[in-house]
């Protein structure tokens, strides 16, 4: 819900701080706290040391990317559990001046705006809270990619048949995407890692429009130096923002990832425009998405566990009312084999 109306990163704040925020409250009030006891939780998850954006960015694009958001979990449950042990708040962590949250790390950078003093900002939130965060879950279902790409990505296998026997012929290839997706994840230029990979837009296009998919194995340093021409198509594209699409992103009732591909070759001919507002995962393909989620989760206990036992954790998941009965130590127990 903060993030919203909020933009930690246009300030350089990896948004994994909203993780720890969320985090501290829930477990705060799953430990037995009261109200009070949340929002001193909170104000210590505030005051705390924030992550820095950089690591999701080149030329700093690293590992730091799959770790972090555990990471802020774990410390909002031992700010929790300090809470819960009589570790007082910090009512002013927002507004003080100067030492406040909104003056050291949510001011604007721009000399030339004024700011309004501390006491005087707020954060805004486009609705109350409720039961929009859980309703609006985004499932990475079908490819590994940052988010701002997923649509991306599927546009692009829907391409691979029309193009997959003419790369060298390819001109250009225009991609039409969102505001955020240019800021976030549009790079040029050498890629440093997998993670530095995995956070291009314009290499996650590359990849299935050659192979028609995109698994975690093709951002690998083997693969990429064995598949010169995954560079060669960034070169040839064109990023171009859609105001519409960037509205639609942050409009709460869509919430739409857009982008869009076309690809022109030499001989002036050229694909269809392909277009995808949602992913899978999004809420606006749900029945289109739980199937193909339900596999990705069997699939993923396969590599861990005999077929007998993952049929029986998929069993008892997809039986609603034995689920809610089974307490939560004995649904834990189901994922350690001995």
């Amino acid at each position: 819900m903060l993030a919203l109306e909020n933009s930690f990163n246009r300030v350089g704040l990896d948004h994994v701080i909203l993780v720890k925020i969320a985090s501290v409250a829930v477990v705060t009030r799953l430990l037995g706290g009261t109200e009070a006891q949340v929002i001193d939780a909170l104000s210590q998850a505030f005051v705390d040391g924030q992550a820095l954006r950089t690591y999701r960015h080149a030329p700093n694009a690293g590992s730091r990317k799959s770790w972090a958001a555990g990471d802020a979990t774990s410390r909002a449950v031992r700010l929790a559990m300090m809470t819960m042990a009589g570790e007082m708040g910090i009512p002013g962590v927002l507004t003080a001046p100067q030492w406040g949250f909104y003056d050291v790390l949510f001011t604007k950078t721009n000399k030339d705006q004024q700011i309004k003093p501390a006491a005087q900002r707020s954060f805004k939130l486009a609705q109350p809270y409720g039961s929009y965060v859980m309703e609006q879950i985004l499932f990475k279902i079908s490819f590994p990619a940052e988010f701002h790409s997923q649509t991306a990505c599927e546009a692009a296998v829907r391409l691979h048949p029309q193009v997959k026997d003419r790369l060298d012929e390819i001109e250009r290839i225009v991609v039409t995407t969102h505001e955020s997706a240019i800021r976030i994840i549009s790079k040029v230029g050498p890629l440093a890692n997998s993670a530095d990979r995995d956070h291009c837009l314009q290499y996650i296009i590359a990849v299935p429009l050659i192979t028609g998919n995109l698994v975690a194995e093709h951002y690998e340093d083997a693969f990429h130096a064995a598949h010169p021409m995954i560079d060669k198509l960034r070169d040839t594209m064109e990023i171009v923002e859609d105001p519409q699409y960037s509205l639609d992103y942050l409009e709460p009732d869509k919430r739409s990832i857009a982008n869009a591909i076309q690809v022109f070759f030499k001989d002036g001919s050229c694909t269809e425009k392909i277009a995808v507002e949602y992913p899978i995962g999004h809420r606006r393909r749900r029945a289109e998405g739980i199937p193909v989620l339900e596999q990705k989760f069997l699939a993923n206990l396969r590599t861990r566990f005999p077929e007998q036992h993952c049929q029986t954790i998929m069993t008892l998941c997809l039986d609603q009312t034995q689920l809610e009965a089974t307490p939560v130590h004995r649904f834990m127990d189901l994922f350690c084999i001995n």
